[in-house]
């Protein structure tokens, strides 16, 4: 299976932007579609985004659609999940996780369907 390690997290005021990036490591990383997830404390894992394995199809949650954008450099192995107009909601530890199939809008919500997850990346937004 393929291996994640997120970075780019950190403070960032109300307003502002970050870049997160999830590396992987293999050579079957273009066989995977991606997802982000996050977690504030005390509440469950949600869905943020995801990407298919050619990065020709895109999903976001309603809380974050036109304010973040996910894509993915499949020479490089890695992904990118840009985040725009952050608000203190969105403060939370950020993780990508590889999803073995053909992503659909019924599969690519549920945190069941993916495997590989990485470690995460702290992102705090302060008011």
């Amino acid at each position: 299976q393929v291996q994640l390690v997120e970075s780019g997290g950190g403070l960032v005021q109300a307003g502002g932007s970050l870049r997160l990036s999830c590396a992987a490591s293999g050579r079957t990383f273009s066989s995977y579609a991606v997802g982000w997830f996050r977690q504030a404390s005390g509440t469950e894992r949600e869905f943020v985004a995801a990407i298919s394995r050619g990065g020709g199809s895109t999903y976001y949650s309603d809380s974050v659609k036109g304010r973040f954008t996910t894509s993915r450099d499949n020479a490089k192995n890695t992904m990118y999940l840009q985040m725009n107009s952050l608000k203190p909601e969105d403060t939370a530890v950020y993780y990508c996780a590889a999803h073995p199939r053909v992503l659909y809008s019924t599969n690519a919500y549920s945190r069941n369907e993916y495997v590989s997850w990485g470690q995460g990346t702290q992102v705090t937004v302060s008011s």
